[in-house]
């Protein structure tokens, strides 16, 4: 039977810079090793992005941010897709500092065709665990997306509307209009 070796954060830390064509993560002192995001999944989290900047700069609620080390748990380093952390978590944060030592208070992870389903639900429990209030797993291929807090999971399709009204009150996005990002429009 193989041994797992464990990491400390700071020997994830001491890693650096992801190498060309992969991603790092650390999920229970676990090096988890992934490739590298697609355009088409980097055309669907830019735009996530630029949309929740834009209302963000004129509702200043918090700040996002994109494939940034969030420190989740003593040996739990995540880098999500997008995610949105209010204005009472990020104070006393030092910015420069990575990994970021402010819990998201809202996740969004794109999935693409390689992930798998088991990675993406203890990806999801690490999140909850660590005081995420939601997480949106956005599948393109399926036209759906999963939405999950501590209380439910709801799965909604292409024709309803991204909404967080306790977390970004006012922001509102069709579902259809962010898997359309993904086809190049």
């Amino acid at each position: 039977m193989a041994t797992k070796t464990l990491l400390t954060i700071e020997q994830y830390i001491a890693l650096g810079e992801d190498p060309p064509g992969v991603r790092y993560e650390l999920s229970d002192g676990e090096l988890i090793v992934t490739p590298t995001s697609s355009s088409f999944h980097n055309g669907i989290c830019d735009r996530l992005v630029a949309r929740l900047l834009d209302f963000l700069d004129k509702h200043p609620l918090g700040r996002v941010i994109s494939e940034t080390d969030v420190q989740l748990s003593e040996s739990t380093v995540r880098a999500p897709d997008v995610a949105f952390i209010s204005k009472e978590r990020l104070q006393g944060v030092d910015h420069h500092h990575s990994p970021l030592a402010a819990v998201p208070n809202l996740v969004i992870e794109i999935v693409s065709p390689t992930d798998r389903a088991a990675d993406l639900m203890k990806k999801v429990s690490e999140y909850l665990k660590a005081g995420v209030q939601a997480v949106w797993l956005f599948y393109p291929s399926l036209l759906q997306v999963y939405r999950y807090n501590s209380e439910q999971t709801q799965c909604l399709l292409a024709g309803d509307e991204f909404i967080e009204p306790e977390l970004l009150p006012g922001f509102t996005l069709k579902i259809s209009e962010i898997f359309r990002w993904g086809e190049g429009s």
